[in-house]
């Protein structure tokens, strides 16, 4: 089972992102400022930055909001100065839960972040509990129908990608963070659509859960990407398609 789209497939599936569009876009426009806060507000010299506005256009976020969001960012407007802080833990049986958080506040993240572990069935854990359980790799999901292995993987790894892997009725891009943008922009060029695409956690290895376990797992996934104060959750959680279709 590859790892990181488990739990993207089953957002996806369950609705969640079109629901929660304006949730998104407040998680974007942090994303842009504190990158424009930290390496200025030029896109073509500042990576990270690049790759905010490229997932805000991918959502289609008004042009404007992200303007406003760089200025933020860089104090030609006045704005929220967001922290930094990552948070690790424990689902059901044991699943490994890796939190990244921007807050104004922090004592109210870290405190909100028990709140919804303990609520189901989790708990957080000490840092360097569980994040030696992930990698950062750059990540690109392309749909089956759209072409076929061979193609993919002659375009992908001749631009430099590490893997191409299939989950289901995706395959699935693995890249090094620093070969990322390379890598899509040759995608991109040869007009491959791509379902998802950035730099992320990927899970090493899967914890399978089933019944119950399955079920708060979704749950306490769930909880913590409505958090105001939660960026971005990864697990390692393999979550059965029965239990999502069930919820979904």
């Amino acid at each position: 089972m590859a790892g990181h789209s488990k739990w993207a497939n089953i957002k996806h599936r369950k609705g969640a992102v079109d629901a929660k569009r304006g949730k998104i876009f407040t998680k974007l426009i942090k994303e842009i400022t504190v990158a424009a806060r930290m390496g200025g507000g030029d896109i073509n010299s500042n990576p990270r930055l690049r790759s905010a506005v490229a997932a805000a256009k991918a959502e289609n976020m008004p042009k404007d909001n992200m303007e406003r969001a760089i200025k933020k960012g860089t104090g030609e407007l006045e704005g929220v100065n967001y922290e930094e802080s990552t948070y690790e833990g424990y689902g059901p049986a044991g699943a490994a839960v890796l939190v990244e958080s921007l807050t104004d506040n922090k004592n109210r993240a870290v405190a909100e972040i028990r709140h919804i572990f303990n609520k189901y069935g989790g708990n957080l854990g000490e840092n360097g509990c569980v994040a030696w359980m992930f990698e950062k790799k750059g990540y690109l999901v392309v749909e089956k129908r759209v072409i076929d292995e061979d193609t993919l993987m002659e375009t992908a790894l001749d631009a430099g990608a590490e893997d191409v892997r299939e989950d289901g009725d995706n395959f699935e891009v693995v890249t090094a963070p620093e070969d990322f943008e390379a890598v899509k922009e040759v995608i991109d060029g040869a007009e491959i659509t791509t379902l998802s695409a950035e730099v992320t956690m990927l899970p090493q290895n899967m914890a399978e859960l089933s019944g119950r376990d399955a079920e708060k797992m979704i749950k306490l996934m769930d909880a913590l990407d409505d958090c105001d104060d939660v960026q971005k959750v990864y697990t390692n959680a393999d979550i059965p398609d029965d239990v999502v279709a069930a919820l979904g």
